[in-house]
Parts: structure tokens; sequence; C-alpha cells
């Protein structure tokens, strides 16, 4: 029987920048998709708003054609007891009757004016109110044509990544069995705690990708040895040199392309 062959470090550190690059991914079509619903929402929830903004100012209308026919209402009850009160007056027994029914002739015209001032001034705030109408419902008309052209955008990004995240999901799960368990859990943890869900990083100029804190050169040496698993003693990173992060990066390109 052949031997089964022993998974070195190195098989080891190459699976899980291969986990990483996997995850990553997924992460990435997940930000772009994750930014679009938000802004989709905020759009939807802005058009509602101006709808309320028009339904209420037409309501507004409503109400103040409601006043200016009571006022005119007013007028009119004015008018007759104007004549009603200048009737009288042709048979008063007195001076005292004619002047009192004067002032009640003098009081309705008052009213009269009165009404007529509010009627002008309701007349006034209904022209200013259709002035917000037309500017809310250019605003309405601009604001709903964007909020369409998003829906559009969202749904053809969900068209296009849903089976693309669906893969790399199902990738991710296949080389999670290639690693043993406790790696796993390492991985998940680390990448739990990290910014960007960046669990595995490469060196970058001396540093770990990510990071300003420079890694010692003896400790450089040992990564690129791929002889132990070594972590960030700042950010707690699983490191790998550049040479075999560029390898998987191009290895996994390709796997990419195919899903």
């Amino acid at each position: 029987m052949a031997k089964k062959k022993e998974t070195t470090v190195e098989d080891k550190l190459r699976a899980l920048y291969d986990l990483q690059l996997i995850d990553s991914r997924v992460d990435e079509i997940r930000n772009v998709r994750g930014e679009l619903p938000l802004e989709v929402e905020d759009l939807a929830d802005e058009v509602l708003g101006l709808k309320t903004r028009v339904d209420k100012l037409k309501t507004d209308i409503e109400t103040i054609n409601f006043e200016i026919g009571a006022k005119k209402n007013l007028i009119d009850e004015a008018k007759v007891l104007m004549k009603k009160y200048a009737e009288q007056q042709k048979n008063v027994r007195n001076s005292r009757e004619f002047n009192s029914l004067t002032k009640e002739v003098e009081f309705q015209e008052l009213e009269i004016q009165l009404a007529e001032k509010n009627i002008k001034e309701f007349k006034a705030q209904i022209d200013q109110k259709k002035i917000v109408i037309t500017e809310t419902k250019e605003r309405l008309s601009e604001r709903d044509a964007h909020l369409k052209h998003k829906k559009s955008e969202l749904n053809a990004i969900l068209a296009e990544t849903e089976k693309e995240e669906k893969a790399l999901l199902s990738k991710s799960a296949e080389y999670e069995t290639q690693i043993e368990e406790r790696l796993v859990k390492a991985y998940k943890r680390i990448r739990h705690n990290v910014k960007n869900g960046l669990a595995v990083v490469p060196i970058e100029r001396g540093a770990s990708g990510g990071s300003f804190f420079t890694i010692p050169p003896q400790v450089q040496v040992e990564i690129a040895s791929r002889k132990k698993i070594i972590t960030d003693e700042h950010s707690g990173r699983i490191l790998v040199d550049p040479t075999l992060a560029d390898e998987q990066q191009i290895k996994m390109k390709k796997l990419f392309s195919k899903l």
C-alpha cells in the first residue's frame, strides 16, 4: 500500500493563504453589494419623504380653501345683515335707534374688510404652497429616476455576483476540509478579530501586510523557510513570504476566472 503523503508546513501555509484569498473575494463581493442596498434604502426613504411632503401641502391647500369658503360665507351673511339694517333705518322712531343701526352696518363693513383681507392672505399662502409643490415634484421626479437606476444597478450586481459568491462559499468549505481543524479555528478567530478579515498576510516591505511594524530580518528568514507557522506579534495574523503569496495569488486568480 502506498504511504499517504505527509502534509508539510508549507502545504498548510499555502492552503491557509488560498482559503484567505477565497474568503477575501467573498468579502469584496459583499462590500460592493453592501453599499448599494443602503444607498437604495436611503433613496427610497427620500422619495417617500418627498411624496409625503407633496401630500401634506395638498392637504394644507384644501384646508385653506375651506377657510376661504368660510370667509366668503361670512361676507355674504354680512351683506344680508347690512341690507336688513338699512331697511330698518327707514322705520326708526328716533336718532338713538338710527345711530345704533348705523354702528351695526359699520361693524359688518369692518367684518367684510377683514374677511377680504384674510382671503387675500389665504390666496397668497396657496400660491406659495403651489410653488413649493412644483419644486418638490421636480425633486421627487429626479430622485425617483435615480432610485430606479440604483435598483436596476443593484439587481444587476445581485444577478452577476450571486452565482460567483455561491461557488466561492462552496470552495471555501472545500478548502477548509483540507486544513486541520485547529488551524481552521485559529484562522477564523484571527479573521474575526482583525481589520478587513485578513488573517493570513504576506510580508510587504519588511512588515506584515497592512501593518507598519517591521519584522526582524531573522524572523523574515524563518517565514521564508516555511518550516513553521509564524504569527505577527502585533496583530496576531499568520505570516507568509511574498513568493508563496504571489504563487498562490496566480493560482487563485485562475480559479476565480472559471467561477
